[in-house]
């Protein structure tokens, strides 16, 4: 018996129907959807610092996780799809990562960095409008602030991988301009989150935490030193955590 159960985990591996997630409402496909744009972005910081040979947080080993995770919650939300414009958008999403996946699963190069971020934020865009579809079809307010909430994960990810590349060496006339674009989303969503029903003692907190952690890098892009690739790495991922955790609260309220 044990035999024939690991032939069919086996074969729903290959097949794809295993899913990492298994997705009970549409606030929950909101959430992960949304997981998805920041995953786009940490991918990319992780790439660059494992192209600059800094280990901290073994960027490495995260560049693997999140790729699986990346591919594993594609399936669950096709899986998920509750019409077939979003099921559209999502084999979009999939056609486009597809060649992405190959570059990363290779050893990192400075060359192939400017493509890779190109081609990323493409996904970026896909995976936001696939998220945004999602929270339409919730037909609820709160699918649109889980959207914005879960949208800080991305947009904390966003501000060190555009620093990362830029320490890397990678040449961008337009990363002044991502950069500011970047931090003013985070900081007039932020007010919008701030300002939300669904808040409670907890989340307020939390939202406390992530606003300090903010102004480290509104302090950086108007400083003229460089701030070190460790300490960027580590306050985007303070930001990340913080804000998955009022997003998953976000969820949890509105799916009861």
């Amino acid at each position: 018996m044990k035999k024939i159960i690991g032939m069919v985990y086996s074969s729903m591996v290959l097949s794809g129907y295993l899913y990492a997630v298994e997705i009970k409402s549409v606030e929950e496909a909101v959430n992960i959807a949304g997981k998805q744009r920041m995953y786009t972005q940490r991918m990319l910081k992780d790439y660059a610092m494992v192209g600059m040979g800094n280990t901290f947080g073994n960027p490495q080993e995260d560049l693997k996780k999140t790729m699986s995770e990346f591919s594993d919650h594609l399936a669950s939300l096709k899986a998920y799809a509750p019409n077939d414009e979003i099921k559209k958008s999502l084999n979009e999403v999939e056609a486009l990562w597809k060649p992405i996946e190959k570059i990363l699963n290779e050893k990192p190069e400075l060359a192939k960095a400017e493509k890779l971020q190109g081609d990323l934020e493409a996904l970026l865009k896909a995976s936001d409008k696939v998220t945004k579809q999602f929270a339409k079809a919730s037909g609820k307010a709160s699918g649109e602030i889980v959207n914005i909430a879960g949208r800080q994960r991305m947009l904390s990810q966003r501000m060190a991988s555009l620093y990362m590349l830029k320490v890397w060496g990678v040449q961008d006339p337009k990363f002044k301009t991502k950069l500011d674009d970047t931090l003013n989303l985070f900081r007039d969503s932020l007010k919008k989150i701030e300002a939300s029903d669904l808040n409670t003692d907890e989340t307020k907190a939390l939202l406390s935490k992530v606003k300090r952690s903010f102004v480290f890098f509104e302090m950086m892009n108007r400083s003229k030193s460089k701030f070190v690739p460790t300490l960027i790495y580590k306050k985007s991922n303070d930001i990340l955590k913080n804000m998955n955790t009022v997003t998953q609260i976000y969820v949890k309220s509105e799916a009861k």
